[in-house]
Order: C-alpha cells, then structure tokens, then sequence
C-alpha cells in the first residue's frame, strides 16, 4: 500500500529526479523524468524541478480515496491475484497429494485440513443416479384395455400389477370397479376393501362412480360403507342357497323374489341419491335380462 504524504514530500524534495514515480510503481515516467534531468542539466534550472513541485503539490492536495483508487487498486488487484495463484498452488498439491495415495503422514494432513477429502472426492455412478420410483406396467396396459372395454383382459393385468405391488390402492379400486363391471360381488366387495385400507380416501368417488353402480345396489353394501369400507360377514352376495327352504320353493318363485328384492334395493339407492337415474336404468335393465 502506498501512502499519499510519502509520495508527496518525495515529488517534494526529491521529484528532480522522478522519485516519487518510481515510488508509485510508475517506472515509465520516473524514467522520462531521469531523462529529461539529464536533458536539462545544463540549465540552472531544469525543468523536472517545476514538474516535481507541481506533483508535490497535487498529491498533498487529493483526498486520500482519489490517491487509493489511482495508486493503489492496482497494487490490491497484484496483491489478490498473488494470493489466488498460491491458493492455487496448494490445492493442486494437496489434491495430487490425494489421488496419488500418498503417504500415511500426508494423508493424516489431508484429514486435518478442513474439507479436503470431501472437496475432491468424485461422487460414484450409483451417487449420481436419480432414484426414481419403478413403473408397473401391467398398471398402465391394464388401464389400457380398461378403456377398451377388454375388461377380462383389464383384470388379468391388474392382478399381475398386484403381485409387483400388493399394496398399490389404485390397483384394487382399479379390480372392485373391474369387479363390479363383471357382476362378481365378492371380488369386488374385497378389492374395495383392500384400496380403503391402503389410503384410498375418494369417498365421494365409491358413492358415484358409475362402474361401481353394480356394488352398491348389494344389499351388504350398506353395511360394507357404514363399517368404513372394511368387509364384514354380512357383506356378501346374496345365493340362492342361502334362502331358507329352497328345496321346497320353485325355482321360478325364488329368482322372481331375489328380483324383486333387488329391484326395491335399487330403487331405494336412487331414491337416497346413491344411484343417478342413467345408473339406475342400466343396473335395471341389467336385472330384467338376467
């Protein structure tokens, strides 16, 4: 760092001679200044006497943040340029002295110094791969042919999907509606079961989504949704065996009572809201083929 009076009572008394360029890392005019002394030293007066007095006189009069940011930022920019390059120097050593092994002493030294090993150690390939949950593809063909109305096909895939991953509640609300499509009440009513369980919490989604509109004109379904969705022994559907004395009833008599039982059923869920009229027409025309 250079000072500001230094430079100014050198230019003062000294400035004949370009002193104070020198001094102020200005070589190039303290050496025309030499010159034009040499020049001029056959005059009683040389001229570099006046510029010297004139320098001496501006520097004593320049604020000392004029004189740092003239004189002394470029020595500041040296300086840190200096000091970057042995940084420099010495994490190149100490990273060659790492990679290279080294010896136990220099490797206890690299333990010492604040985050070498962790500076220069490259992360490995497993590090740097992104782990990103696995797909199940028989989710998406299945969906696929769900869409398609393949839904034999659409269940096959899903319970492939299944052994991948039990747990996945899509998968088992995918089956119950699949289920439910295929009038297979019991598949359904489990599967159903099994989304709840695992976080399926679209209530609202059971209650209106018409390919479950089969589900829940079961008489068991009532119970089904006021235990939350978990199977019970009175969730099943109703067989014939079930009925009492059905070897004494006819055949006929039996199916025109389980239809009529499941008509008033569906005719109850339209009238509660659970069932729109367009579901109720289908699941009716649904019974009346049957």
């Amino acid at each position: 760092m250079k000072n500001r009076t230094t430079a100014a009572l050198i230019a003062l008394f000294l400035g004949i001679f370009g002193a104070h360029k020198f001094y102020l890392r200005d070589s190039g005019a303290g050496i025309f200044y030499l010159i034009l002394f040499m020049v001029g030293s056959s005059m009683r007066l040389p001229i570099t006497v006046f510029l010297g007095f004139v320098d001496a006189f501006v520097l004593f009069t320049m604020s000392d943040e004029r004189f740092d940011a003239k004189y002394n930022k470029q020595y500041d920019s040296r300086a840190d340029r200096r000091d970057q390059r042995r940084s420099n120097r010495y994490d190149s050593r100490e990273q060659r002295r790492y990679t290279s092994g080294g010896s136990y002493s220099s490797r206890r030294q690299q333990d010492s110094y604040p985050g070498s090993r962790e500076s220069y150690r490259r992360p490995t390939p497993q590090e740097n791969r992104v782990k990103r949950p696995r797909e199940n593809p028989f989710k998406k063909t299945g969906v696929s042919k769900y869409k398609d109305y393949d839904i034999e096909g659409a269940i096959e895939d899903f319970q492939k999907g299944l052994e991948l991953d039990p747990n996945d509640m899509a998968l088992h609300f995918n089956l119950a509606a699949a289920y439910s499509l295929t009038e297979k009440t019991d598949q359904s009513y489990y599967h159903l079961a099994k989304a709840v369980e695992n976080g399926f919490k679209d209530f609202e989604k059971i209650k209106t989504h018409d390919d479950l509109a089969f589900l829940r004109i079961q008489e068991g379904f009532e119970a089904f949704q006021e235990n939350g969705y978990r199977l019970t022994s009175d969730t099943s559907s109703q067989t014939v065996e079930e009925i009492p004395d059905v070897e004494e009833l006819p055949d006929q008599v039996i199916k025109d009572d389980i239809l009529l039982s499941q008509l008033q059923k569906l005719s109850e869920l339209r009238n509660k809201g659970l069932l729109s009229e367009k579901e109720y027409v289908v699941e009716k025309e649904k019974l009346m083929r049957r």
